[in-house]
């Protein structure tokens, strides 16, 4: 700023007194038509928005994606056909469960969403840290949550309360596998993992559909910590891995993510002992291989951390062209949720803040709400109209939704949803040290949890894995 740049209200009039409020003499009252006072009072009070329900703990940089494998045998969308552009992205890291002021070490999956400010509008990858999730339809998600947050009763986490949700609800039991080994514990995000977890489609210019996973290596590869050192940065160093982060670049350094995808095509989705469209299973790597397809440098720390940052806002609904949802039913609740969570959060017109308004152009039809920024010109709003020619014009659609279904419509469980194998190839694949560190942090977090609940727990890991529950009993000394 320079030296002649003078104080200003919020618009734009002079203001020649920062400190000292009009009052009726020195030591007098207040008054009312010190204008400056009472905006400034009544812009502090509204500094702050909700805070997110899940994810409200977060970091996140900004930088460029660049593709280096062509996928145009799989895609039309350019993102991923047009080797060496650079598209613009910004990334947010976040725990999941956690209050805004929670420590980054506590045990928890990690958020790693990605938006792409592409030349079709803005894609967003949104996943975690770890390849699965605890459940698989996403009307279970509002008690997933509820369970994992604060009582009702005394706003503080019970362990009884996660844990009963645990041992009622199987189809948790691969993804505490995963929460419960160090993965759980991390100190810097840039060394974990992130993966889309739900699984997308893929469509190219013929309409032929693969099924697509994503997921992001980092280039220093995974590292975590354990339970003892979680616990001691939890109480010395909370922000310790929202500031790794940040300084990291702000000392000039990249952080580099490689994007690989794992692809099936439409007709091989049955010949697996497990359903790919489920949100709790992982592609296993030995069936179907990840492809390097493009590298994430970030390279830009937020000028203003609430603009860029606490505004952001991610959907698995933001698609571009050549990418679609598959009929995964945690992917299918999600795509309504994220950015009806925003529109209570920030506003209806969310997407017209900078760091959420794509770089493509905008046009259609919506008009006016709160906050309202971008207006379209012209004197139609409506569609069909005879007045403006019928514009905006639709982009061209082509077959890719020309999808045949011969179903009942029914509420039941997918197929396939075996809940304990899976967790049992995983928990045998541990090396010694995760396997007993598995042991020891689920025994940690357990030991004060009611015995019926130990007992149910112990009851689905035996269907796992017998050996391994037998030693989390004898561990837990029941």
């Amino acid at each position: 700023m320079s030296d002649d740049e003078k104080l200003t209200n919020n618009v734009g009039n002079p203001i020649d007194d920062d400190e000292n409020t009009l009052t009726v003499g020195n030591n007098g009252p207040a008054l009312l038509n010190d204008s400056y006072l009472l905006d400034k009072l009544a812009s502090f009070d509204r500094e702050r928005i909700p805070e997110r329900v899940v994810h409200a703990k977060g970091s996140g940089a900004k930088g460029y994606f660049e593709l280096t494998k062509c996928m145009k045998k799989y895609t039309k969308a350019k993102l991923f056909t047009e080797v060496g552009e650079k598209t613009p992205v910004i990334v947010r890291f976040s725990t999941v469960i956690g209050f805004r002021g929670s420590a980054d070490t506590a045990r928890d999956p990690r958020g790693f969403a990605t938006k792409f400010y592409t030349k079709e509008g803005n894609l967003d990858i949104v996943g975690n840290h770890i390849p699965i999730f605890f459940i698989r339809d996403s009307k279970k998600f509002p008690d997933l949550i509820h369970a994992f947050k604060p009582s009702p009763c005394n706003n503080v986490p019970d362990k009884n309360r996660f844990w009963d949700f645990v041992a009622n609800n199987p189809e948790t039991t691969n993804m505490i596998t995963f929460v419960f080994t160090d993965l759980g514990t991390i100190k810097s995000f840039r060394t974990i993992e992130g993966f889309s977890v739900n699984t997308f489609v893929w469509v190219n210019e013929e309409g032929k559909r693969v099924f697509i996973k994503y997921h992001w290596m980092p280039e220093l590869g995974v590292k975590t910590i354990d339970r003892h050192e979680a616990e001691m940065l939890a109480g010395i160093d909370p922000d310790v891995a929202v500031k790794d982060l940040y300084n990291c670049i702000k000392k000039g350094g990249k952080v580099i993510y490689y994007l690989e995808v794992q692809i099936i095509d439409e007709c091989d989705i049955n010949k697996f002992d497990f359903n790919p469209l489920d949100a709790t299973k992982d592609w296993p790597k030995e069936l179907i291989p990840f492809v390097r397809i493009g590298k994430m440098t970030l390279n830009e720390n937020p000028k203003n951390f609430f603009g860029e940052i606490e505004q952001l806002a991610f959907s698995p609904a933001n698609l571009i062209p050549g990418t679609e949802f598959s009929n995964d039913k945690l992917l299918q609740g999600r795509g309504f949720s994220y950015k009806d969570t925003q529109r209570h959060r920030i506003g209806p017109n969310f997407e017209q803040l900078p760091v959420n308004r794509p770089l493509a152009d905008v046009n259609n039809n919506t008009q006016d709400g709160p906050m309202r920024y971008h207006y379209k010109g012209g004197y139609t709003n409506y569609k069909n109209n005879s007045l403006n020619c019928n514009k905006p014009k639709v982009h061209y659609k082509g077959n890719e939704y020309n999808i045949r279904l011969n179903a009942i419509i029914e509420k039941e469980s997918i197929d396939k949803a075996d809940d304990f194998k899976q967790a049992g190839q995983r928990i045998r694949k541990l090396n010694r040290k995760d396997y007993c560190n598995l042991i020891d942090n689920m025994a940690n977090d357990m030991w004060c949890v009611d015995k019926k609940i130990q007992l149910k727990v112990i009851d689905n890991f035996c269907k796992a894995d017998k050996e391994f529950a037998d030693k989390l009993k004898e561990r837990l000394k029941i």
